[in-house]
């Protein structure tokens, strides 16, 4: 259910259920959460870029496996639920930086997989952006938390309430997506290339900091920063990397 590549540094992971626009299935995301921990131990790969295979990035949940739903048990519907979040913080905290790729449609689960993402490149006239789950009467509940996280609580009502479907310029408007492109995979490596030129080390740091600082008062994200920022001077990295920048001037 999904295929990956690796190439100098890049790895590009597709979701690989074209037939049903790539709709999340429990296999394809416990493949995903398998690949993304392999990912992480794996220090020849930088950069991750998530892509959908065909038309489409990611439908959301499956039609068929939602049908499923309806006579599983409070606790089955829990362990399902606990699945996807696990996949969705896995992303959200990665070490390395993460692309979402959006070639297509990014609805629900979708949207909220690409959301988790650090960058967002989608396609400037094929990618879509929504959460339907109002729509039949579901809760887009964990997808939520991000959405608020990237756009903050007005838009995200917005969207979340209306269920509106939106196109990548809007999108891009209210700070959802990074970069439209004409050719999304394209510019994704693109991107990729040029963050593979920094520091590891560093990127990872600061994704730290970003992640946690949000979560702390003012004096205490200062408090926190102080520490990361002395951490980091002792680094081999900004070692090497101060003494090129020293030797270029």
């Amino acid at each position: 259910m999904i295929k990956y590549l690796s190439e100098n540094g890049t790895e590009v992971i597709l979701l690989n259920r074209p037939e049903k626009r790539n709709a999340l299935h429990p296999k394809m995301v416990r493949q995903l959460k398998e690949k993304l921990t392999e990912i992480e131990k794996d220090d020849s790969i930088k950069v991750v870029i998530i892509a959908g295979e065909g038309n489409s990035f990611c439908a959301g949940a499956d039609l068929e496996y939602l049908n499923q739903l309806r006579d599983y048990s409070v606790i089955e519907n829990e362990n399902d639920s606990q699945s996807l979040a696990e996949l969705f913080l896995q992303v959200y905290n990665f070490s390395k930086p993460t692309i979402a790729s959006v070639n297509g449609p990014a609805i629900a689960g979708g949207c909220g997989l690409a959301s988790v993402c650090d960058f967002i490149v989608a396609n400037e006239t094929n990618a879509k952006f929504g959460y339907s789950e109002v729509k039949i009467g579901f809760l887009p509940a964990i997808v939520s938390i991000f959405l608020i996280k990237r756009v903050g609580e007005g838009t995200a009502k917005q969207l979340l309430l209306s269920g509106e479907i939106i196109d990548a310029k809007r999108a891009y408007e209210v700070g959802f997506i990074n970069y439209l492109a004409s050719n999304s995979m394209k510019d994704a490596l693109a991107l990729s290339e040029k963050l593979k030129k920094n520091s590891s080390y560093s990127m990872k740091l600061t994704k730290q900091m970003v992640l946690s600082a949000g979560n702390l008062n003012v004096d205490e994200a200062v408090d926190y920063c102080i520490r990361l920022n002395t951490i980091s001077r002792s680094a081999e990295d900004f070692k090497t990397g101060l003494e090129n920048y020293l030797n270029k001037k």
